[in-house]
């Protein structure tokens, strides 16, 4: 080796031909044994937790494992997903590591299949509930499966959440922006918890937490056999849902369209819009545009 010969430290990034993983050092990667320490305990709910890199979707991946018999608790995560989809096939494009986006493989057991449909909302209560409590955010939910916030007096959408079915099991996959940036939304209605002003971004401490708040929750919903009132859930889920009490227009299957204020969530799960001639409505599925300001 002569003097001219430019030396190398053998660190990534000093000197070292490879690629550094610390391209963002306001986004560091989740560290999956630590997780895992944490979160797998004995008589727990949940049984297995892996991160990813990268993949096409977590509720693909995780789905494919139910069809091949995996156990309930099972949870996927990945710092970044090619092909995240939201409801009607919707994509969920974001840099990698500037969110949660995971998916968990559940079999409830002792609670009847015309029940699963409220496990969407047990997931939107769940990451409601612990995003406003940690990160110190007020999150709404949005029906029938959008997180929201408040940045500038607007409702903006924070996240998202998919269930499916597979393999006899229900995979519900959560997405959640944490520090997507101004110039990194997708669409102008995006939030992130850095733009709504978040004490904690965080995201192993907030996926620690989200995890353990849903695995609470969907104990006193299984032992409730998955009775919306008697667990609580539908309760919970009223007092944070943004829509109920506003003007609504819902844009349904077929290209129909029924519009008037949005008065309750039944014991179906379903919204009930009251519309001008007084009747009452109730909705199993639509996109539902609020066209009223939040009640004050």
């Amino acid at each position: 080796m002569t003097s001219d010969t430019p030396r190398r430290s053998g660190l990534r990034g000093f000197g070292h031909a490879g690629p550094s993983p610390w391209t963002d050092l306001d986004r560091p990667p989740l560290d999956a044994a630590a997780l895992r320490r944490d979160l797998l305990v004995p008589g727990g709910l949940w049984t297995g937790l892996d991160v990813v890199d990268e993949t096409g979707s977590t509720n693909t991946d995780l789905a494919a494992r139910a069809r091949d018999g995996a156990p309930q608790g099972a949870v996927l995560v990945a710092e970044a997903q090619r092909t995240g989809r939201g409801r009607l096939e919707r994509q969920w494009t974001a840099p990698a590591r500037s969110g949660l986006f995971l998916s968990v493989l559940l079999r409830p057991d002792g609670v009847p299949v015309e029940r699963y449909g409220w496990l969407p909302i047990l997931v939107g209560v769940a990451a409601a509930s612990t995003l406003s409590r940690v990160a110190e955010v007020e999150v709404g939910l949005k029906w029938p499966n959008d997180l929201q916030v408040g940045i500038d007096g607007a409702e903006r959408k924070l996240g998202g959440i998919l269930t499916e079915l597979s393999g006899g099991a229900v995979v519900a996959g959560l997405g959640v922006n944490v520090s997507l940036r101004a110039s990194e939304l997708p669409v102008p209605t995006a939030a992130s918890l850095v733009l709504a002003g978040a004490a904690v971004t965080d995201r192993s401490t907030l996926l620690r937490a989200l995890l353990r708040e849903f695995a609470g929750l969907y104990r006193e919903w299984t032992d409730a056999a998955g009775d919306p009132h008697a667990s609580g859930l539908l309760s919970a889920y009223a007092d944070r849902c943004t829509t109920l009490g506003r003007e609504v227009r819902v844009l349904l299957p077929g290209d129909r369209e029924l519009a008037g204020e949005a008065v309750a969530i039944d014991g179906d799960g379903r919204l009930v819009v009251r519309t001008p001639d007084g009747s009452r409505r109730p909705v199993g599925a639509g996109d539902v545009v609020h066209v009223r300001p939040e009640p004050r």
